[in-house]
């Protein structure tokens, strides 16, 4: 399976990333929203698309409007550690807009295999 992780902070989609390959999953990274929908028009068979909800440039927020109307097909998990209002606050809105699922930062690399699992289903 092929997974598209976005996320502004570099460790952060290093952790995620190594995590996931351990589990043989493909993996892609954007550091934007922007970026990370270039790379959803090269890479047809993205499944699952990991998006942190707070960054420069294109947010997460309308990074999963975008995808949801171009890529319906695409599990999108939603990751925040907040902002300016609690990350639960942008995990509910996330949800609301067509996130499939969302873990409030930090999680564990065995949290985010779980909920990986859980999308594949």
């Amino acid at each position: 399976m092929k997974i598209l992780v976005i996320d502004d902070d570099a460790a952060v989609r290093k952790f995620i990333s190594i995590t996931l390959k351990k589990e043989n999953y493909t993996v892609f990274e954007a550091d934007n929203g922007k970026t990370g929908l270039q790379i959803l028009q090269q890479e047809h068979d993205i499944s699952v698309m990991i998006t942190d909800l707070i960054m420069p440039e294109m947010e997460g927020i309308e990074t999963i409007i975008e995808v949801r109307q171009k890529y319906p097909e695409i599990k999108i998990l939603a990751i925040s550690g907040g902002g300016k209002v609690s990350p639960e606050n942008y995990l509910v809105l996330a949800n609301a807009l067509g996130a499939n699922n969302t873990l409030k930062k930090p999680f564990s690399g065995q949290e985010l295999i779980k909920v990986i699992g859980n999308l594949d289903t």
